[in-house]
């Protein structure tokens, strides 16, 4: 006897194949959403561990800057106070030079030489005067080269003038003003030997 079967088998099977392919579809979800859970829970994590290292570095750097404003602000005072201490030396290494000065044109100016005038701009300085002749002037230029504190000294100009309804010749040099020749030499001297 043959026999036939009549029920729906085909169906059935697809049925479990497609209750099958659901629960696999259903687990392949929540395990892809395990996955991606886990993965944006370890990227908030490495996020955070960044920007906690980031903001340390910040304060870092905002110490560092505050500690570099400082020492430049030490150096500006430094720089201002080594102004005032160069300020000050010179002007105790110039302090004796107008003494010094007066002292060698006392010495060094002859009879008949009088002085009217008389200027410093630094080293430089010039001299006006009235003059009986002059040779006096040249004898004052002479003595000017041969001092140890004077030096380079440059006639500008000698002009006629009238002083008390008399003629009398009007001069006008200029020299500078050097540290003692004598101890330069013996300090040149020493370094030599």
């Amino acid at each position: 006897m043959i026999r036939i079967n009549l029920l729906p088998y085909k169906e059935e099977i697809r049925k479990a194949k497609r209750q099958q392919f659901y629960s696999v579809a259903v687990m392949l979800v929540i395990l892809g959403g395990l996955i991606v859970g886990l993965v944006w829970t370890a990227v908030g994590v490495a996020v955070d561990s960044q920007l906690g290292v980031n903001k340390a570095l910040q304060e870092g750097i905002n110490a560092a800057k505050a500690q570099v404003e400082e020492i430049a602000k030490i150096k500006a005072q430094t720089q201002a106070l080594l102004g005032r201490k160069n300020a000050i030396e010179t002007l105790q290494s110039d302090r004796g030079s107008t003494v010094h000065l007066l002292s060698e044109l006392v010495q060094q100016t002859p009879e008949g030489i009088y002085l009217t005038e008389l200027k410093q701009t630094g080293r430089l300085v010039t001299v006006r005067g009235y003059t009986q002749s002059n040779s006096r002037v040249s004898n004052f230029m002479r003595n000017i080269e041969t001092s140890n504190w004077m030096t380079s000294s440059q006639l500008i100009e000698v002009k006629a003038s009238v002083v008390n309804g008399r003629r009398i010749p009007e001069f006008s040099l200029s020299f500078q003003l050097v540290p003692d020749k004598s101890e330069a030499a013996a300090k040149a001297a020493e370094g030599g030997a």
